[in-house]
């Protein structure tokens, strides 16, 4: 029951036995008989009484498909970020998780009316701090009672399978910690189960709005949640339904405060509706798709919904440190929460609203029937066709140059197509590797040959037909390109269908050139010394290679004066250019080379420019690396 106002409580509370309450809002339940109902219906100061109906979850290709690992590799984890997850609970040492669950709070009415009984692991209704939603311990951790579904759901956020054994190598945000709440309670009859289904696990509307709740208040206590992930829902909706749903007024004011809370569609097949409390306009609303592209049959769509993502056989962590596949819109919505905590991260600034329509502007287009909505492609939302520069306080260079085409060509069957990547603004000649990452789907794959084409005709092959019967392709090639003159132009990734039979297409593709450059302009001191630095991190687990190129471009009055170093991370010196008293020339433009194989790659190289005589002055206008 909801009242104008928190005063009009105590006289409508008076028409029943009260069941719950809550902190902020104008909200009560009740368990009341016929003529209680009507007194509510006639009290003044009441808003409106809805039953608190009982609702069930809405069920290690899916993070490559949205880019996430592209984003992985940049750095961007959700590190310093927090994420919520209100479920059936999350196994808090699962190795996918352990040590990144930093708050707990379980929120479990029981009813015997219902057959209703506590999930907390305490056995009483509600429960807080270390343990109070760990599905290993209490009810949860009894067979046959399925809890899987919340860790399921935080391992897509947030999980990180560095080290473990058999683990998808991440989530979306592997460096997110964890708020779990666990929302569900336990129903032991066929009545609310369905038959044959008993026992189960369903929430209630009231636990919802308690969890949600809990979130602000971490939020306001300076947890930094960035969003909340409800996996859950029913009924059919096809308008905003904020001002009715109890759930509004918090989502709210969770937005209000930069927390997103991010909702699954349902998964009932409508065209054009959606279940609550998805169908709350200030809620992220998502529905799913298959590793195709395609709308998963499964999914609710329709005008309500904000994003696509990933939803149809989704390999996750279950209790019992296991993983499983799962389907549902449930597996879509935390892709995109864990796409909030990576964007938070890079763009610290940015609302939830300014973040939202990053993530639809830069989304792949997913047409479900009459409407078009964006499938989450995160890489795109983060990164953009290149990383932007970076910020003037912090050493030039940092990530290689970045290039990704996601639109979708399809494969003819038997016949080639063309995916094309327009690539500029890399000087000198090619490098001696590019990172070429390859994202193809069809129906058997050993059918497929995949070569990459230069802007000059020259054809680097990839892979060849094979007896392959996998039904997708993600891989990571290197290609030596330092033949060719330049890498401006124009690349195309070719797939040719070797065998008629299968179809496809290619998904994405993108590729990563070692390029660092630092723009920034150095005084040159009379007799003095300056270093300007350049930054690199990402590919490079090791030593450089023995082809780095280093470009250098100087002004000065006489450039016989100078000496001109390159200092590797190691601290090692490789001397480029020693000083010429006959060169009278006022200005150096020259490419160098180095055998850098016993420098490490990572990390802050130097151009060390000296001027070893008195009378003369220029400038470093700029240098850039390339391996």
């Amino acid at each position: 029951m909801v009242t104008k106002s928190r005063s009009d409580l105590p006289a409508a509370t008076a028409a029943g036995t009260p069941l719950r309450t809550f902190s902020r809002y104008p909200v009560v339940t009740l368990r009341v008989d016929a003529a209680g109902l009507n007194r509510l219906q006639l009290q003044t100061g009441v808003v409106s009484v809805t039953e608190d109906v009982p609702v069930p979850p809405v069920l290690a290709q899916s993070v490559p498909l949205i880019g996430g690992d592209k984003t992985r590799t940049e750095g961007l984890t959700g590190a310093g970020t927090a994420v919520a997850v209100l479920d059936t609970g999350v196994a808090r040492t699962h190795p996918f998780l352990t040590g990144r669950v930093v708050a707990e709070a379980c929120f479990s009415p029981s009813d015997a009316e219902y057959g209703a009984s506590s999930l907390c692991p305490s056995g009483e209704d509600e429960q807080e701090g270390t343990g109070a939603a760990d599905t290993d311990q209490g009810p949860c951790a009894v067979a046959p009672l399925n809890c899987a579904h919340g860790t399921h759901v935080a391992g897509i956020a947030a999980g990180n399978g560095a080290n473990v054994s058999g683990a998808p190598p991440a989530g979306v945000a592997p460096g997110a910690n964890v708020v779990a709440i666990q929302v569900f309670s336990r129903f032991g009859t066929d009545e609310f189960c369905g038959t044959g289904a008993s026992p189960c696990v369903l929430s209630f509307t009231s636990a919802q709005l308690s969890g949600l709740e809990k979130v602000l208040e971490l939020k306001e206590s300076g947890v930094p949640l960035v969003a909340a992930n409800l996996s859950l829902g029913s009924g059919r909706y096809t308008a905003d339904c904020g001002e009715t749903d109890l759930r509004g007024p918090v989502i709210e004011d969770l937005l209000a405060e930069g927390v997103a809370t991010v909702i699954a569609a349902g998964n009932d097949g409508y065209n054009d509706a959606v279940a609550a409390p998805a169908c709350v306009s200030s809620a992220i609303t998502v529905g799913s798709t298959t590793d195709e592209d395609g709308v998963s049959t499964f999914s609710n769509r329709g005008a309500l919904l904000d994003l696509m993502a990933p939803g149809t056989g989704i390999v996750s962590s279950v209790p019992g440190a296991k993983w499983a596949s799962m389907n549902g819109t449930s597996m879509a919505a935390p892709h995109v929460t864990g796409a909030f905590a990576v964007l938070r991260q890079k763009f610290p600034a940015k609302s939830v609203d300014e973040l939202l329509t990053l993530m639809k502007s830069t989304g792949r287009p997913i047409t479900n029937g009459s409407a078009v909505t964006p499938r989450l492609q995160l890489d795109a939302a983060a990164l953009g066709s290149t990383p932007e520069e970076p910020d003037p306080e912090d050493p030039k260079g940092q990530w290689s140059r970045f290039f990704i085409n996601s639109n979708k060509y399809k494969i003819p069957d038997p016949g080639k197509v063309d995916s094309p990547l327009p690539v500029t603004g890399i000087k000198g000649s090619g490098p001696v590797y590019l990172h070429i990452w390859v994202y193809v789907v069809h129906t058997w794959v050993g059918d497929l040959k995949i070569e990459l084409v230069a802007p000059n005709g020259t054809i680097y092959n990839l892979q060849n037909p094979s007896p392959s019967d996998a039904t997708s392709l993600s891989e990571v090639y290197r290609v030596n390109a330092s033949k060719l003159t330049t890498v401006n132009g124009t690349w195309k990734l070719r797939a040719t269908d070797a065998y008629k039979g299968d179809t496809g297409t290619i998904s994405s593709w993108s590729m990563d050139i070692p390029f660092y450059e630092n723009t920034d302009e150095y005084a040159i001191p009379d007799s003095g010394v300056v270093e300007a630095p350049i930054t690199v991190t990402g590919w490079f687990p090791g030593n450089a290679y023995d082809d780095v190129t280093i470009g250098v471009d100087i002004d000065h009055t006489w450039c016989g004066d100078l000496q001109i170093d390159l200092v590797a991370p190691n601290g090692s010196v490789s001397k480029l250019l020693l000083p010429d008293p006959t060169d009278d020339g006022d200005g150096i433009s020259k490419t160098f080379w180095v055998d850098a194989r016993q420098f490490p790659a990572n990390g802050t190289w130097k151009l060390r420019v000296k001027d070893v005589t008195a009378g003369d002055v220029g400038t470093l206008r700029s240098w850039w690396l390339k391996f």
